[in-house]
């Protein structure tokens, strides 16, 4: 897989960075684009997805500044369209600019079943693991990541020959995994589900997006997963 960075955006390929304040990043698949943007105090990544015959849009975490999420999402549509909008978990940083976006597309909106009760926005569809949210033409599976938050989750985009593209959350990052504030048993269960359901299935070159920070893929985290465990955290 070879990313590239196209369209209105800077001529330069994408790398997984982006600044606050500062340009998309757009990563242009043969079905997908997919748009990363940096919003909030936090450094909050929001990702748009477009499908690219049929037009829907799908944004990961409305986390705040809802201006610029709305320009991100005209970025993909110059109607405004948004389809769904997945939070990932239910942390206030996630979830900032949920209720207006929400208000200012008609979007649908998603997230683990688990969480779902601690966002102040109701969920429309509570998601389990293994279930599959549709965009336009393309497919996205749930995969449960229990432990940052008992509702955590990710989405798995398999584009063939583009590879398989997977959005994490806070539950996997360059470097490790989530923070579980210090609890044991959390740790366990996410370092578990990490490692059973993202790296025992998924290949090295998968590419990865986090909730905050650049990208990695599976295979630049894959030697460190001992020295996490290890460490506890």
């Amino acid at each position: 897989m070879t990313p590239r960075h196209t369209g209105s955006m800077a001529d330069h390929e994408y790398t997984g960075h982006v600044d606050p304040g500062g340009p998309s990043g757009l990563q242009v698949l043969p079905s997908l684009e997919i748009r990363k943007a940096s919003v909030g105090p936090m450094d909050n990544n929001a990702y748009l997805l477009t499908c690219r015959s049929t037009g829907a849009q799908l944004l990961i975490d409305a986390a705040a500044d809802e201006q610029r999420l709305l320009a991100l999402v005209a970025e993909g549509s110059a109607e405004g369209r948004l389809d769904t909008i997945v939070t990932t978990h239910c942390h206030h940083d996630h979830v900032g600019a949920l209720e207006k976006l929400v208000g200012a597309t008609g979007a649908r909106t998603a997230a683990g079943a688990a969480d779902a009760p601690e966002i102040a926005v109701p969920t429309d569809r509570e998601l389990a693991h293994g279930d599959v949210i549709e965009l336009g033409r393309q497919r996205l599976e749930v995969i449960a990541l229990r432990g940052h938050t008992p509702g955590s989750v990710a989405l798995l985009f398999r584009g063939g020959e583009a590879g398989d593209h997977l959005f994490t959350g806070d539950s996997l990052f360059p470097g490790g995994v989530g923070n579980t504030f210090g609890d044991a048993e959390a740790f366990a269960q996410l370092i578990d589900d990490v490692q059973q359901r993202l790296f025992d299935r998924l290949g090295d070159a998968t590419w990865v997006y986090p909730g905050h920070g650049d990208d990695t893929t599976l295979g630049a985290e894959r030697p460190s997963l001992p020295t996490w465990r290890e460490r506890g955290w």
